[in-house]
């Protein structure tokens, strides 16, 4: 199993599914090196009425203790902060999340921009070869969006889309995220119960 994932929330609409990622990555045991833009604070307080703090050691704080993580298991970190392990490919993580993607990072990772350490953090990522996935959240795509997209699934990037299937009956909005979410585990083949699997008897999230 994947042990040390960098997650990124960046301004795209989508913040439940980045916030209930990083909750079930924590639950999961994983070490989660989380950063986020300055759009991503405006954008959590629109869509959940969540205010993300400045300063990455308050969001530190506020993430370990709602969701309950270990002592080190949550590091936060400012987009400038280039002295993070995460910068350099001689500490790189074992998968790296933007969850949700705006299609502005998104073109900044295709073209090698790395004017943050989100995006040079996917940056080491791929020179690395470790799993990267991005979950775009725009629509509709223009060309430009495709293009972009399709170059960096050439490149071995995992393009996730957060479209929520209709076959297990969702009840919720809850429900509905929980999908999004359980297929980014799946990618970075961290264990949950989120969703019933096609074929199986639906099983209750612990």
């Amino acid at each position: 199993m994947t042990r040390r994932i960098a997650l990124a929330f960046t301004g795209a609409s989508g913040m439940p599914y980045g916030i209930r990622l990083l909750e079930c990555l924590l639950a999961a045991g994983v070490k989660v090196e989380l950063l986020y833009s300055q759009v991503a604070q405006i954008v959590a307080r629109q869509e959940m009425d969540l205010a993300l703090p400045a300063r990455p050691a308050e969001v530190q704080a506020l993430f370990a203790e709602r969701f309950g993580a270990a002592e080190g298991q949550l590091a936060v970190y400012g987009r400038e902060e280039w002295f993070a392990p995460l910068a350099s490919g001689s500490n790189p993580p074992d998968a790296m999340v933007i969850c949700p993607c705006t299609m502005g990072t998104l073109a900044s990772i295709a073209a090698g921009l790395s004017s943050n350490l989100i995006e040079r953090a996917a940056d080491v990522c791929l020179k690395e070869r470790r799993p990267l996935v991005l979950v775009p959240r725009e629509t509709p795509f223009s060309t430009l969006h495709l293009e972009n997209m399709l170059k960096l699934s050439r490149m071995g990037v995992v393009i996730l889309p957060p479209s929520p299937g209709f076959y297990t009956h969702p009840q919720t909005v809850q429900d509905m995220v929980d999908f999004v979410v359980a297929r980014v585990l799946d990618q970075l083949g961290v264990p949950h119960t989120l969703i019933a699997r096609w074929g199986e008897t639906p099983e209750v999230d612990a």
